[in-house]
């Protein structure tokens, strides 16, 4: 694996997101349909954050939370660490690395064109380094 290859040759593109105005219940079903666990929230077509299952999950799981009616804004991770496509995958994996982040979000200005998260990164391994 070339580690100054760009994290768009490795990124799954066009990722599902929802809006920052859904409730947890509906990002959690949107999650399980397409089988992701990380979604990037929008508010008016802009990015505003990153929510996982385990954001959700916790989220909807406190006693005075209704998950029908408590939106994705209040579990989301405001700040979702993005990267352009061009940024080589080895220097993403690191920051992911240093930083546990669970994914990352690709853009190109404003639009998201792909993510890349832990699962990838491991399959990526799995994929480079064969199984025993």
């Amino acid at each position: 694996m070339d580690k100054t290859a760009p994290i768009a040759d490795f990124m799954t593109p066009m990722p599902h997101t929802v809006g920052s105005e859904q409730t947890i219940t509906f990002a959690q079903k949107l999650m399980e349909k397409h089988g992701v666990r990380h979604l990037p929230v929008l508010h008016g077509g802009e990015l505003r954050g990153i929510v996982s299952d385990r954001d959700l999950g916790m989220v909807a799981g406190l006693n005075e939370v209704n998950p029908d009616i408590t939106t994705v804004e209040e579990a989301m991770t405001q700040e979702a660490y993005t990267v352009s496509k061009d940024t080589p995958l080895f220097a993403v994996l690191e920051e992911m690395l240093e930083h546990k982040y669970g994914s990352v979000v690709v853009v190109e200005g404003v639009k998201i064109v792909g993510i890349l998260t832990t699962h990838d990164a491991l399959k990526l391994l799995v994929d480079n380094f064969g199984r025993a």
